[in-house]
């Protein structure tokens, strides 16, 4: 099944797209699921798969989180509760997993994203090898080749910010059955090949001025 582990909605400070935006761009570009993991904030993925059933799709939403720890981002799937940011990564990691959640590190190299820079010794599911947000191959293959050679799973996010890019790069999970609980214990047992390509530089460009604009907006107080 194909999934894009790595999804922004307007929940996130720095994407405007709606959810039933993301929902159809991700039927549209052909894949089975898709994790919300916003910015800090967990209640955009449980309210896309509210709206998931409220239209009667058959796409798996997976509630998570893209948590902003004290070295860089950290994704956490299947979250209950918020995770606080500012946290070491070690520790940050540690709160995922008393949620039973799966944790991925994401884009780990790719410094101007906030990528912590590292993934040696972290208590990890998978890695995620393949951000279509990449602009130069670089950070990509440096962690391609990391998570090679320390033995991590290995997956695919668009890292979108704009709907129409949902599914850009993703994740081939091989599950058991058509459940969230099934797509998470898959990656656990690193069942999963990274697919896909790059964002375009244009939406790249448009998801930053869209970010700058709505933190002008919130020290204004308009957003």
């Amino acid at each position: 099944m194909k999934f894009d582990l790595h999804v922004h909605s307007c929940y996130s400070k720095d994407s405007n797209a709606s959810l039933d935006d993301i929902l159809e761009h991700a039927v549209r570009n052909g894949l089975d699921g898709l994790a919300i993991c916003d910015h800090d904030r967990i209640e955009g993925g449980f309210a896309c798969s509210k709206r998931a059933k409220e239209i009667g799709s058959k796409l798996i939403i997976i509630p998570g989180v893209e948590v902003s720890s004290s070295k860089g981002h950290i994704l956490a799937l299947g979250i209950n509760e918020p995770i606080e940011s500012g946290l070491t990564p070690e520790e940050t990691i540690k709160r995922a997993r008393q949620q039973g959640a799966v944790v991925i590190i994401p884009h780990p190299f790719k410094l101007t994203s906030h990528g912590i820079g590292y993934i040696e010794g972290l208590d990890a599911d998978a890695i995620e090898v393949l951000n279509s947000r990449c602009v130069t191959d670089g950070p990509n293959k440096k962690a391609k080749e990391a998570a090679i050679d320390l033995g991590f799973p290995m997956v695919g996010g668009s890292d979108s910010h704009e709907a129409e890019m949902v599914g850009r790069s993703y994740t081939e999970i091989h599950v058991d059955e058509r459940s969230v609980g099934s797509v998470l214990d898959a990656i656990r047992a690193g069942r999963t090949s990274p697919g896909g390509c790059k964002t375009p530089v244009s939406f790249v460009v448009k998801q930053m001025f869209i970010g700058h604009l709505n933190k002008l907006g919130r020290k204004l107080g308009i957003r």
